[in-house]
């Protein structure tokens, strides 16, 4: 079956990589996400990552305590998401795919420097793109940075790979009773501070229209149940 949407962006955490030692990489789901992401692409989707650096460091924890300031915390942080997205590219090249890195901040030795037309044409050529080093500035979020790399590279979607099935009225691992929230609007997620992502990010999306899947990274087989067949749980922010 082929996808409705051609081009989707998708946004993992960087803790998601650290698996159950909750730091560094764990290489088992390293090779899970690699073979999601690989059965993926075989349905006709163009395909963009961001991924976090929270399994390395992140820069609001590093400044905590002022030894480290707060911009130099969110450098480290952007350092942190290459790390993983050069993690990634290798990954998904020992499958066979055809695979970019792009950062935000200029690392020409390990990766490209981020050119959105360069991005277009990888995506044209159905090479797999993964963005790094956030927006290349301090005090925004690998959250925001998808939002905006989505919006830039005109993707129909962008999917928030989490931990859960996606959005509910409460934590679903503390309440048997926890409600699935199948749609979301925007204001909705703003108002009730839910945290899909930051307020920078749904904002953002919001000001462009721009819908945002939340799903279970973990379950396989997720991300073509609901990109491809749109079935499943999940839920969405529009």
């Amino acid at each position: 079956m082929q996808s409705k949407r051609k081009r989707v962006l998708i946004k993992f955490s960087g803790e998601a990589l650290a698996g159950k030692g909750g730091f560094g990489i764990d290489l088992d789901v390293l090779n899970f996400i690699a073979q999601e992401i690989k059965n993926l692409y075989k349905h006709n989707l163009e395909i963009g990552i961001v991924v976090g650096g929270g399994n390395i460091i992140r820069g609001v924890s590093a400044a905590k305590g002022g030894l480290i300031k707060r911009t130099s915390g969110d450098y480290m942080g952007m350092l942190a998401t290459v790390i993983n997205a050069v993690a990634i590219q290798e990954a998904l090249e020992s499958l066979g795919l055809e695979v970019r890195v792009q950062s935000g901040i200029d690392i020409t030795e390990v990766c490209e420097s981020y050119i959105l037309r360069r991005a277009l044409r990888h995506l044209d050529k159905g090479r797999i793109v993964i963005f790094g080093a956030g927006t290349g500035n301090p005090y925004f979020t690998t959250d925001t940075a998808a939002v905006l790399r989505a919006i830039e590279i005109e993707a129909e979607v962008i999917v928030k790979a989490t931990k859960v099935d996606g959005v509910y009225d409460k934590d679903p691992n503390k309440y048997s009773d926890a409600k699935l929230l199948p749609l979301i609007t925007y204001d909705e997620a703003l108002r009730d501070h839910i945290k899909v992502m930051d307020d920078t990010a749904i904002a953002l999306a919001k000001d462009n229209k721009l819908p945002i899947l939340v799903c279970n990274m973990f379950k396989s087989g997720t991300l073509i149940d609901v990109l491809v067949d749109e079935k499943g749980k999940f839920s969405i922010v529009r």
